[in-house]
Formats: structure tokens, sequence, C-alpha cells
């Protein structure tokens, strides 16, 4: 598993980086003493996790976050215990405190393992007539793929949209960006991917934005960095 640390301590980096040479499924690919460069650094490698500090100088680890087309699958390393349940809406494996232990550091690491595993690889994508089991509550569906027109990400869950339903499943957003067929599905936004094949039209939007219609009503609000990937699929 491939891995990045955005820490601004020096002192702590090295000491997990110290405590990760345990654990051999760890690939280390780089590491950020603050957001802008973990950003950068992100967008390169693309890591599987990402051993993410809260508190840093200039913009905090949740500000970065949010700031991410795609997100890693992080695991918190911080002195504060106040932020454990905000951090559980993004893609949250773990919640560290320091001193970090290496017999917590390894289960963390056991969590973000069977996480990915569940995940399923990303060559192993789903085709359009491919059906999916969608459990909500009590209630279930058999969902054939290609009548799956919009996927919304809210943390570890995300509200899957075919027909008239709107299930929310625990499944995050990474896990069906990996599942699908991007030439179909595409990030629209760092919440939202959309079924190509159900946009109706689209029109500029501010600051060089897209926004798109969908069939069935929804707008969507296309990213910046999605933008022109977008305008080129449909020649806008």
């Amino acid at each position: 598993m491939r891995a990045i640390i955005i820490e601004d301590s020096r002192l702590a980096r090295l000491e997990l980086k110290e405590l990760l040479k345990d654990f051999p499924e760890i690939e280390l690919v780089g590491e950020a003493e603050n957001a802008e460069e973990g950003k950068a650094l992100i967008e390169k490698e693309n890591p599987d996790i990402l051993f993410l500090d809260i508190h840093m100088p200039g913009k905090d680890g949740f500000e970065l976050l949010q700031e991410l087309e795609t997100v890693p699958h992080v695991i918190f390393t911080t002195a504060f215990n106040e932020y454990a349940i905000k951090s559980f809406e993004f893609n949250t494996i773990d919640y560290l405190l320091k001193p970090i232990s290496s017999e917590r550091l390894g289960k963390a690491i056991a969590k973000a393992s069977d996480r990915i595993s569940v995940n399923g690889n990303k060559s192993e994508k789903l085709n359009e007539e491919s059906r999916v089991f969608v459990k909500d509550g009590e209630k279930c569906w058999f969902v054939t793929v290609k009548d799956i027109r919009l996927l919304v990400g809210q943390g570890n869950y995300t509200q899957v949209y075919f027909d008239n339903n709107k299930p929310m499943v625990l499944k995050s957003l990474q896990h069906f960006e990996n599942v699908l067929d991007d030439s179909v599905f595409i990030r629209a936004n760092r919440q939202q991917i959309i079924n190509l094949k159900y946009v109706e039209g689209g029109a500029a939007w501010f600051n060089g934005r897209l926004k798109l219609k969908l069939t069935s009503g929804e707008e969507i609000e296309v990213s910046r960095r999605q933008t022109e990937k977008i305008k080129k699929i449909f020649s806008f």
C-alpha cells in the first residue's frame, strides 16, 4: 500500500517513518510539511493511504482534504482528540493520538488493508450490465450499473441515485470510482460522480467552471480541474 505522510513537525515525521519500518506492506512514497506541499504530492503520487496531521501552519488537514478531487484513505495523526468525530466526515480509516504506539499503528494499517481489499482493485471494473447489491436499512435492491446516474459522497458513505431511489450505502465515493468504468462514470467534483449517458446539457459557470444538467433534472457543478476534460468529451 502506497502512503504519504503530511506533518509539519520534522521529529514527528521521523518517528512515524521509524515505526513504519516494521510494516513492509507500507511503501512510503513521499512526505510533506504543510498542506500546499501535501496537495501537490497527493496529486502526483495518488497514494492509497495518507498519514495526516490536523494542526499545521497555513491550511489545516481538514482544509487540505476539502480541496482534493479524490481523497485517499486517511489515517489522522494528531495530538488533539477533539476532532475525532469531524474526522469521519472524510475517507477516514483511523484517528491516532500522539505519541503513536507501534501496536496502535498496526491496527490502523490492518484496517486500511481490509478497507482497500473490500474496495477492490482499480483494474477490476464493473461493466454497464453488471448488477450490484445496494442495501439501505431494511431496503435492498439489485441495481444494474447502467441505471445509476449519480453518486454523491458523504464521508465513508455514498448516496446512489437510480430511478426514483437515493439510498445511502456504507461505501466511500473512492470505492465507486475504483470499480466503475471511467469512460462512462466521471468524477465531476470532490463529492459527485456522474454517469455521462445521463447528461442532458451544460452551460458555462463561475470561474471557468461548467454546470451540467442530468436528464432527471439534477444540476451538477463541475470543478475547474474536471471542466476541461468534460468539455472535450462533449465538444462544448
